[in-house]
């Protein structure tokens, strides 16, 4: 493995310096040219949020074959869709020539019945990102304020400033949240406050007890937007549905997506629970035929594939224990994670990600979050992980 590593790098240098010069109109001509027309004041210091990179676009810079590239970078599954959700994409794409379904009535159906809902309290969004966005529209306007924890995922400072609101970032605690402290930060003008869990991008997860006495305890006036991306990686999660069920929580709103564990990132599929009240008033926003004809059939098969869950369960268990044994016989600090990725403390967290990039491997470098000395790395099967940790004790001169 670390012959591989050694030799590949060497062809990356190579590559990288045969690389032609790119052709068409030079970028530069275009920023030297003033819009002609104002745009939204926000945008001048809008941050723009910076994805995982796609393997494609790390083949092209390097020169390296796309095959021999893995992705660890963005916490998708490394079993790709169940084969049963794959079979019912192949089968709508002949329809593909069609509008979707403009309410997702069948895949409302199935998750309501699944989650012991009404259809009600249901709305689908292009990802889980498009309710969160959705929240925004709803809620927040110049003079109010989002509660959110020092590591929070990079969308909800983006939607805050979106929409003109204040940001009220309060300290980590061991690099998760401190509920109390969030708590205490909530004032009068408060409309959103986003807690994850587990936390995207720290891997930690609060007690249950803990949040559950956070959600009782977030006044009325401010909407708590619980994001449960990564909530079926826990074996004993905290089910916070009776509160949605009973109707005594309208400030409530969790998010789940058909992005992680069911494998279905590429297809933009997430949805809110909460209050039929609120449900509604998120409707109002929605864009019609948000949700595509290929995204409802993988969704409505996946949800009937549990084996293929399980299956994703047990290789990121199992995948989260190999990389915490190697972290600690190298004597790196890591975060114990309770999601399907892992943060490693390397030193210079850019420099260590570029390198592994030149060996095929891309992780998430974590100075965007404030973690410059770390790097996220998702979760990949057996093999992948074994390349990555040989590439990273290669970059490491371990």
């Amino acid at each position: 493995m670390i012959s591989f590593i050694r030799a590949r790098a060497g062809a990356c240098r190579a590559r990288t310096n045969r690389a032609a010069k790119p052709g068409g109109i030079p970028l530069n001509l275009f920023k030297t040219m003033p819009l002609p027309f104002s745009t939204n004041p926000v945008l001048r210091t809008l941050p723009v949020y910076q994805p995982g990179r796609p393997i494609e676009e790390v083949a092209r810079e390097l020169g390296l074959p796309a095959e021999e590239i893995i992705k660890l970078a963005s916490n998708e599954n490394p079993l790709g869709p169940s084969r049963l959700a794959a079979a019912a994409i192949r089968k709508a794409a002949r329809q593909a020539h069609l509008y979707p379904d403009g309410n997702s009535f069948y895949l409302k159906q199935k998750l309501a019945a699944r989650l012991e809902l009404a259809p009600a309290n249901l709305v689908l969004g292009s990802g889980s990102n498009e309710v969160i966005e959705l929240l925004g529209h709803a809620l927040l306007e110049p003079g109010a304020e989002v509660v959110v924890s020092q590591y929070c995922f990079a969308v909800y400072p983006i939607v805050t400033a979106l929409f003109g609101a204040t940001l009220i970032t309060v300290p980590a605690r061991n690099y998760g949240h401190d509920l109390e402290a969030m708590l205490a930060a909530i004032t009068p003008r408060t409309r959103l406050v986003f807690v994850a869990n587990p936390n995207n991008p720290t891997g930690t997860c609060a007690a249950a007890e803990d949040l559950r006495r956070f959600v009782h305890a977030v006044p009325p006036h401010a909407v708590l937007a619980l994001d449960e991306a990564y909530i079926e990686f826990l074996e004993r999660p905290l089910d916070l549905l009776p509160e949605v069920r009973s109707g005594q929580r309208p400030n409530l709103v969790m998010m789940r997506t058909f992005s992680k564990i069911y494998g279905l990132a590429g297809l933009r599929l997430g949805y809110g629970i909460g209050h039929p009240d609120m449900i509604a008033e998120l409707e109002k926003i929605r864009q019609p035929f948000n949700i595509n004809s290929l995204a409802q059939a993988g969704a409505l098969a996946a949800l009937d594939d549990a084996r293929h869950v399980e299956r994703t369960r047990r290789i990121n268990t199992r995948g989260l224990k190999f990389y915490q044994r190697a972290f600690r016989k190298l004597g790196l600090e890591f975060i114990p994670s309770a999601a399907n990725f892992i943060l490693v403390r390397v030193g210079d967290g850019q420099r260590v990600f570029v390198e592994l990039q030149k060996l095929g491997v891309i992780v998430r470098p974590m100075g965007g979050y404030q973690l410059p000395e770390w790097v996220r790395i998702s979760v990949g099967t057996p093999k992948e992980n074994q390349r990555c940790l040989a590439a990273l004790k290669t970059v490491l001169g371990r």
